[in-house]
């Protein structure tokens, strides 16, 4: 194996093996807490512009496959890095061994270091940039990089995730005993349209991609929705034009600021349609009803925090992928805080007190983590039948 170096901002440095593609890779490096779902991570928008490091040993034990992915065949992270590669995968499922798969996608990894140290190392210093590289090995020359990156709050990363057409989504969750073929999910970004499945056409919902996750769209069909999934930069008129129901603003990569168009369609959509948010959908949400939001120190990235209902008073077990929340304060009479994340106290939901709008920080489609959430869907789509009941 050839050797490969991680250098964060502060100076601290990592020497492992190389893992995937052979290169350079700069990015913020955070960890996730998820013991399985290497695949859905990978392959989650929200990870554009990052670079993730998996808290659980070992990894590539169960191999890739088609069906497990949540945008395109392509990875979106920009690096992986892991305690212990397994090279030989056992699994029916399985057709392509990770490193394969990192490498034919020019994703640089590094594996072989000590997870364990580097996650403290960030939870106690914060979430930073770091360089992953198999080809310069000098650590002082990876820094000198690092100082010259401008960091991914500047860049606007969903205008690199987002779908570039409009195209309806017909799929619902996926069963174990049907085969999805990779090529229609090769086919998503530039399509006009996508039918797989069948989907109760009942309620039309737009879905605004900011770097949408594929199983949120497999839940709205399984939920009864008719979807249309449009890009991030869709001006608010056009999405009216198409008269749905709803709408629903999704996941997404970095600083929900950088997002200006997203935040300014939203502000002319509020009172004229319901809308649903998930996490850079929620932040989108807040920004527009002239919230702010705030930075944590190194994001919530896993499939096991415990967030409270407070309709309900119920405690669910959550999907997170996020370093950015909603200030729920700088909102004060315009929303009610709906969810609490029980490790930290930050807040992970909202509900305007007059409008139909509500949104969660979280990910209620899993993929990986629990399912703990996926009665938010649901709630969508009675909040839907209500506002239709008032018109009859």
């Amino acid at each position: 194996m050839n050797k490969a170096l991680l250098v964060l901002s502060d100076g601290t440095v990592f020497e492992g093996s190389s893992l995937g593609a052979e290169g350079e890779t700069i990015a913020e490096v955070v960890f996730n807490t998820s013991m399985a779902g290497y695949q859905e991570i990978l392959t989650d928008s929200s990870y554009k512009g990052q670079i993730v490091t998996m808290t659980y040993t070992q990894m590539g034990n169960y191999g890739v496959n088609p069906e497990d992915i949540e945008s395109s065949w392509r990875p979106k992270v920009e690096g992986f890095i892991v305690k212990e590669y397994l090279d030989f995968p056992s699994n029916w499922r399985s057709t392509m061994p990770l490193g394969q798969y990192l490498k034919e996608n020019n994703i640089v990894g590094i594996e072989g270091i000590d997870t364990r140290a580097l996650t403290s190392h960030l939870r106690d210093n914060g979430v930073q940039m770091g360089i992953i590289s198999t080809a310069d090995l000098n650590p002082q020359s990876l820094l000198e990089k690092l100082k010259r990156h401008p960091g991914i709050s500047a860049l606007d990363l969903v205008k690199e995730v987002t779908t570039t057409k409009q195209y309806k989504w017909t799929e619902g969750v996926w069963k174990w005993d049907v085969s999805v073929k990779v090529s229609k999910y090769q086919s998503i970004k530039g399509s006009d349209t996508l039918t797989l499945g069948h989907s109760d056409t009942k309620k039309k919902v737009v879905v605004y991609d900011f770097g949408i996750k594929l199983n949120i769209l497999r839940n709205l069909v399984d939920t009864g929705f008719d979807i249309t999934v449009v890009p991030a930069e869709t001006p608010a008129a056009s999405v009216l034009e198409m008269n749905p129901d709803g709408i629903l603003l999704s996941n997404g990569p970095g600083d929900p600021q950088t997002v200006t168009y997203a935040i300014e369609n939203t502000k002319k959509l509020l009172g004229k349609k319901p809308i649903f948010g998930i996490c850079l959908g929620h932040q989108i949400l807040g920004l527009a009803m002239g919230g702010r939001t705030y930075k944590l120190k190194f994001g919530h990235h896993g499939g096991n925090h415990p967030v409270k209902d407070l309709t309900t008073g119920k405690v669910e077990i959550t999907a997170q992928n996020h370093n950015y929340c909603v200030d729920i304060n700088s909102l004060h009479g315009q929303v009610r805080l709906s969810h609490k994340n029980l490790f930290d106290g930050s807040e992970e939901g909202m509900e305007h007190v007059e409008l139909p709008v509500f949104s969660v920080q979280y990910h209620p489609e899993a993929a990986p983590g629990p399912n703990d959430s996926n009665y938010l869907f649901k709630r969508f789509k009675d909040m839907l039948r209500g506002i239709n009941a008032k018109k009859d």
